[in-house]
Order: structure tokens, then C-alpha cells, then sequence
């Protein structure tokens, strides 16, 4: 639809809509160009009216912290959503049932569940982006993944249905769901275990330093920018890297962390191309070395 069009149809939502506006400063690459729409959905009533409005008439995007997110420099031609802090409340129901709004960190959950005295949630104080985003992926770390302590999904689909889908209904697989990609998540219930706060922890401090120990922080990354190829080999992905590449490649100021190889730098001010190169080099040498097909963690919004 022309921007005309769209100005007119979602008037009713000036306060919370921007028209091509800036994205770069929504991930953690810091890079990226503009999005011809993005919309800040102020509580679910009116996300549910938005979606209607569009009727599935324009590409949709769901952006939460950025924290595995790479971004075209080029205008996005859809609409980037991304959802408002009263969709990250987080809540006990009864003794080890924790209901959490998408919006809200991973981090965030792992505190609560420390204090509540619950036991499983432990890992998620080291993926550093949201609910939404670790059950689209099923994200983990530390042996552990979101669909071990997930027990259902609230959201709402493209025409603006919302819906409850269990989790023995989604099929999880290393960092993938068979969850459909029309979906925004609002909110989603976690089972845990009732355990003593100490050794939670406890437990919950050995994770962060062994991660702080390992990756880089405090830097403009993205994560794991590859998969591990867990059904090609029994090779972490970062070996099958520090093998097959010269660490110290570089494209513009998109580098190689050199914490851990797996990681990819903005080390100032790279372009979504410098970073599409460097991505591009190292998958194309693993191959080279090893015949392995290296498969993205991160999400490219291009």
C-alpha cells in the first residue's frame, strides 16, 4: 500500500505509529536503515485493531530486544511492530507456574522465578533478548532450551484472532519451532520447579560467569551468528569457524569477536553489507574446509 493510504487508514493510531523511521538504534548490530511503518502496540485491544486494519495487506515484522537481529541499510517495505512494556508483566499462578508477557527479558524471567523460588529458568539469565523471541527460536544455552520449561503460547495471527496453543502441539527442534511465522505472541505460561533459592542462585551466577567468560559484552553483536550443525557433526559451530577462517578478516568495520569466533562485531560503523559479507566469507570457507553448510541463528530483515 502507497504511504497515503496507509496514513489515512491508521490515523487512529498517530500517537503510536511512525512512518519510515529509523531502526538502527532497535538492534544491537546498531545497523540497519528505516522502516516504511512501525507501529509501538500500546496494550492488546488496540494491537488487535491495528492488525485488522491492515488485513494482512503488508509484510510484518516483530521485533523485541534486537538482540539477534541484523537489518537491511535498504527501507524495509512492511511494518516493523514492536510491543509496548505492558506486555511484559510477569506473574505466579499457584505454587511453579509462571505466566510472562512477550515483551518481557529473559533475564527478567530468570530473576522472577529466583525469587519465587523456582528451580529451571536458570539458563535464561544468559540469552539476552525476550520471551517472544526465545520461544520463536526456542533459544538456550547451557543444555537447556525454552521448550523444557514452555507449557503453552498465547497470540494473535494476521487477521487479529487470538489464540492459546499448547506446547505438545509445537514441534521443537534445535533452535526452531513449527510455530506459523503469522503469529505476534503476547504471553506465554512456564512450569517450574520448586527448589531453595540459594542453590538457584547459585546455580544461576555459575551460568553468567561461565558465559561472561566465553562471549563478548558490552559490544555491538548479535549473538550467535551460526547454528550449531548438531546433525553434520559433533563440532561445535565456533571450532568448525576458528579452523577454516582468518580470524582477523574483516569487511568495513565488521570483524570477528575475538572472545568467540561465532560472535560478529560492529566494531563502529559497519553496514548491513559489511556484515552480509562477513557472514557470507565465513560460510563459504566452512564449506570450503569442512563440506559443512552453516545454517544463520540470527534473523536478517531485509
Amino acid at each position: 500500500m502507497e504511504i497515503t493510504e496507509l496514513k489515512n487508514l491508521l490515523f487512529e493510531f498517530s500517537e503510536n505509529v511512525r512512518f519510515e523511521h529509523d531502526l538502527k538504534k532497535k538492534n544491537w548490530f546498531n545497523i540497519g536503515g528505516k522502516s516504511k511503518i512501525f507501529y509501538k502496540a500500546e496494550n492488546l485491544k488496540e494491537l488487535v485493531n491495528f492488525i485488522k486494519k491492515l488485513k494482512g495487506r503488508e509484510k510484518i515484522f516483530i521485533i523485541g530486544a534486537g538482540s539477534n537481529t541484523l537489518i537491511t541499510d535498504d527501507m524495509f517495505d512492511g511494518v516493523v511492530i514492536k510491543l509496548s512494556r505492558n506486555f511484559n508483566n510477569i506473574s505466579l499462578l499457584g505454587e511453579d507456574i509462571i505466566i510472562a508477557g512477550s515483551a518481557a527479558l529473559d533475564k527478567s524471567l530468570s530473576e522472577f522465578a529466583i525469587n519465587n523460588n523456582l528451580s529451571g529458568f536458570e539458563f535464561l539469565s544468559c540469552i539476552p533478548g525476550t520471551i517472544g523471541g526465545g520461544i520463536r527460536m526456542n533459544a538456550g544455552c547451557f543444555g537447556k532450551e525454552f521448550k523444557d520449561v514452555l507449557l503453552s503460547i498465547q497470540a494473535i495471527d494476521f487477521l487479529g484472532n487470538i489464540i492459546t496453543i499448547p506446547a505438545e502441539k509445537i514441534k521443537f527442534e534445535y533452535r526452531k519451532t513449527s510455530l506459523a511465522d503469522d503469529l505476534v505472541f503476547l504471553s506465554a505460561s512456564f512450569k517450574g520447579i520448586k527448589g531453595n533459592k540459594k542453590e538457584i542462585k547459585n546455580l544461576t551466577n555459575e551460568l553468567k560467569l561461565k558465559k561472561e567468560k566465553a562471549q563478548p559484552t558490552r559490544i555491538k553483536t548479535s549473538g550467535s551468528t551460526f547454528k550449531n550443525p548438531i546433525s553434520q557433526t559433533k563440532k561445535k559451530v565456533w571450532e568448525l569457524i576458528k579452523a577454516s577462517v582468518p580470524l582477523d578478516k574483516s569487511f568495513g568495520d565488521a570483524c570477528i569477536s575475538d572472545k568467540h569466533c561465532n560472535f560478529f562485531v560492529n566494531k563502529g560503523n559497519a553496514t548491513f553489507e559489511d556484515m552480509s559479507k562477513l557472514i557470507d566469507f565465513v560460510s563459504k570457507k566452512v564449506l570450503e574446509k569442512t563440506g559443512i553448510s552453516l545454517e544463520k541463528e540470527i534473523k536478517i530483515l531485509e
